[in-house]
């Protein structure tokens, strides 16, 4: 049995990457269980689809989901990100760490087949070698990295000891026309919408400021694909992985090529600047490539061509 086959259970169901990924598995047959928050709920529900509202942290909740839902495979996209986990260290452990390992306990009560989790090289903290290699040793600076890095601990010793088909992707700074208005990292992606809209961007960084990243299609792609990777070809728990190196001067060049106009700002924020000077330029993502044919489709070009075209 495939990814694309049975019953998926995606936590984070109904939010801008779970829905994307969602999406991808209806397409090819398999029945989605969206499992989300409050105030997340869709307008339309695909007829091979379920929606589940509720908490993460709700144990016995999570417990009749797998009962009655009975998921070959969990997505498990649902996480507290970084800002709101450094504003909030108990809400941070208990949404992205605990709430993890009761929904690894359940996978293994109700023999779930496959566990995807959604790591970040956020995990690895700082003083970093670049380009990253894989085998870096993981030691964060933040809580939304030491969650990471416990939920990807816990999911290994599952494989081992309970031969859970437990698998990690580790994805840089994504470009999404989703990204949350709030978010100060997400800059970049919020660029595009400004120049669009006539709005000046302030950017909390340098302009030489930037690190490893991906587009939000080739994070939905590489998702679906990883999962559906034979398992014996698999060489690592975890893969990391990159597309391109981007740079807020890159991001307001580009976005002034269309938007000669374009009303724009440097204010380096120390925290913001430290976290794009502390992540790598490139990060290793060879084993990614030879193990399951990992190729990203989209560089910076072609990124800043569908990030016009979505949020125009």
């Amino acid at each position: 049995m495939n990814s694309s086959t049975g019953t998926a259970l995606i936590t984070g169901g109904n939010g801008n990457l779970g829905r994307l990924v969602a999406k991808r598995l209806l397409v090819e047959g398999t029945h989605v269980v969206k499992f989300d928050i409050p105030g997340t709920e869709p307008d339309h529900v695909h007829p091979n689809e379920s929606i589940v509202i509720g908490d993460i942290r709700d144990r016995a909740q999570l417990e009749a989901l797998l009962a009655e839902h009975k998921p070959d495979t969990i997505y498990h996209l649902a996480s507290l990100l970084s800002g709101s986990s450094e504003a909030d260290h108990q809400a941070a452990w208990s949404i992205n760490a605990t709430a993890s390992f009761h929904l690894l306990e359940l996978a293994i009560q109700f023999g779930v087949r496959q566990f995807f989790f959604a790591g970040t090289t956020a995990s690895y903290g700082g003083d970093l070698a670049d380009p990253l290699p894989e085998n870096t040793e993981q030691w964060p600076e933040n809580i939304y990295g030491a969650t990471k890095v416990a939920v990807e601990r816990l999911g290994v010793f599952y494989k081992k000891k309970n031969n859970l088909d437990f698998r990690v992707l580790r994805f840089p700074m994504v470009i999404s026309p989703f990204a949350p208005p709030t978010a100060v990292t997400a800059f970049p992606s919020h660029a595009f919408k400004a120049a669009i809209e006539g709005r000046e961007l302030i950017l909390p960084v340098t302009p030489q400021a930037g690190m490893s990243t991906l587009f939000l299609d080739d994070v939905v792609d590489s998702i679906v694909d990883h999962c559906k990777a034979p398992r014996e070809r698999l060489t690592r728990h975890a893969y990391n992985l990159h597309a391109y190196f981007l740079s807020a001067e890159m991001v307001v060049n580009a976005v002034l090529q269309r938007y000669p106009n374009f009303q724009y700002r440097y204010e380096p924020d120390e925290t913001v600047t430290g976290l794009f000077t502390m992540w790598p330029d490139v990060v290793v993502d060879d084993s990614a490539r030879a193990d399951w044919d990992w190729l990203p489709k989209y560089d910076f070009e072609k990124t800043v061509e569908k990030m016009f075209e979505l949020v125009s």
